[in-house]
């Protein structure tokens, strides 16, 4: 029987990368097969070096300053959902993107939801 892109075996040799064109095939890292590198040094995104990684690739985690967090904890009690007029006041007066905003508002509400249901 003939090995056609159809056939069994080809499909069996395909899943298995042996069938795979030389430019299609996954390139070994440098230093060869016998490299001590992991995947995290490798810089693959599916990898992070830190445990519980989930982070987006190449954006670093937002470290606030006290005062930040102090007028964003201010704006919480106030009103837990943000209105865009606030987002963008909050953005402008503690120099951070109106997405970094949105996020610490979405983020606090579920620490609270959390701390809601430890305290029942």
């Amino acid at each position: 029987m003939e090995k056609g892109p159809f056939s069994v075996e080809w499909l069996a040799q395909s899943s298995r990368g042996a069938a795979q064109p030389a430019a299609r095939r996954p390139r070994s890292p440098p230093g060869g097969a016998g490299s001590q590198e992991s995947p995290a040094d490798l810089g693959d995104p599916g990898h992070d070096a830190e445990a519980g990684g989930g982070a987006v690739p190449g954006r670093p985690r937002t470290k606030f300053s006290a005062a930040q967090l102090q007028e964003l904890e201010r704006s919480f009690r106030e009103q837990r959902y943000i209105g865009l007029n606030e987002k963008r006041r909050l953005a402008a007066a503690l120099n951070l993107s109106q997405s970094q905003i949105k996020t610490w508002f979405q983020n606090r509400r579920m620490k609270f939801k959390r701390q809601t249901q430890d305290a029942r």
